[in-house]
């Protein structure tokens, strides 16, 4: 791998070419997912003047007063939506220094027997600010050019990897697991914790970064040497999530990022698009043909934090260890169970390596 300084860039309407483009962008896209996990994609076609009105609401949703973002907060809802104010979210241990506001696809809560399993109660309905109701149309419309996006992006994926184009769509079905995040990271002082969000790897299949022109997103790319993802006008930062380097055996590389505070007096505002299988799917191991497969060495994951192969258990995981309040009030017959052991299967292929948190 060559001695990285910079994330790499890929054009998507490179895919609406000529047949040397189309090849060339796939056989970017196959390297920059392997050796870097992380690049920027330009002209992806969704609407800028959409992005741009999700940011401006953003920032108001942000600005309203405690008490009315206080309604929507996630610790009401059992399937993890809402308004988290700074330092409530958990990674590693410590609390993340943002505040945020989640939305999942907008699904009516599904109906439980006694015994259910426990990622079934994440599927449900969102909760949406009364002072705001113009961000529900927005960001609704925003998800759905996001989700065609970037499943577009993953069946070049699929092709990148010789595979048919639509290996991956079984995994979606009718119900892609679709997660957006507003986040705002207030300004800290030099002696506060600059922990914006700690160091981690996404868990779904891929991972798409609105960022406004405040720098923070840092990316591992060798083992204690950071590269800065400054922000680039009208691109998003595109990264693997854990499930996609499960399924492809190792060959992509789901990595470790953080978020740096920015200085006292300043904030940064990013929006998130995170892409999931749905809830009650299992990832497969795809097989890659000859070359790709001697270079696939088996997904990185924690005795502590294994990755699963079910979609639900696996997102639900994640979720109670960085959501510990909201888990408390929602899912406390399951904290009294170690989560992991009754739904690890034997095929997850461990390594003992980092953990996603």
């Amino acid at each position: 791998m060559e001695h990285v300084t910079s994330l790499p860039i890929l054009d998507l309407s490179h895919l609406d070419g000529s047949a040397e483009q189309q090849q060339a962008f796939l056989d970017r896209l196959s390297q920059s997912a392997r050796e870097v996990g992380f690049f920027y994609l330009i002209n992806h076609g969704v609407d800028p003047a959409l992005s741009a009105g999700v940011q401006q609401l953003s920032r108001r949703f942000f600005a309203l007063p405690d008490e009315e973002k206080e309604r929507v907060a996630m610790i009401h809802s059992p399937h993890f939506r809402g308004y988290n104010r700074a330092g409530s979210e958990i990674t590693r241990s410590q609390p993340d220094w943002r505040e945020q506001f989640d939305i999942g696809a907008e699904r009516e809560a599904l109906p439980l027997a006694p015994g259910e399993a426990g990622w079934k109660r994440l599927q449900g309905p969102n909760l949406w600010p009364e002072a705001l109701p113009e961000l529900q149309r927005e960001l609704q419309a925003w998800q759905q050019q996001m989700t065609r996006m970037s499943l577009r992006l993953l069946r070049a994926f699929a092709e990148a990897l010789s595979l048919p184009g639509d290996a991956f769509d079984g995994l979606y079905g009718e119900k892609p697991n679709e997660h957006v995040k507003l986040i705002r990271y207030p300004g800290r002082t030099g002696d506060e914790s600059g922990q914006g969000v700690g160091a981690h790897k996404d868990s779904g299949f891929l991972s798409f970064l609105l960022q406004d022109n405040q720098r923070g997103l840092q990316v591992e790319v060798e083992p204690d040497r950071w590269v800065d993802a400054l922000p680039l006008p009208g691109a998003f930062v595109v990264n693997i999530g854990e499930l996609l380097e499960l399924a492809t055996n190792g060959y992509l590389r789901a990595t470790v990022h953080r978020v740096i505070s920015p200085a006292t007096g300043s904030d940064r505002l990013s929006i998130a698009f995170f892409l999931g299988a749905q809830l009650d799917g299992a990832v497969p191991v795809y097989q890659l043909n000859e070359q790709l497969s001697q270079l696939a060495h088996g997904p990185a994951s924690h005795p502590l934090n294994p990755l699963l192969r079910e979609v639900g258990w696996n997102y639900l995981k994640g979720r109670l260890r960085s959501h510990p309040d909201v888990a408390a009030r929602w899912y406390g017959d399951l904290l009294t169970q170690k989560i992991d052991q009754p739904i690890e299967q034997p095929s997850s292929n461990r390594s003992h390596k980092e953990p996603s948190l």
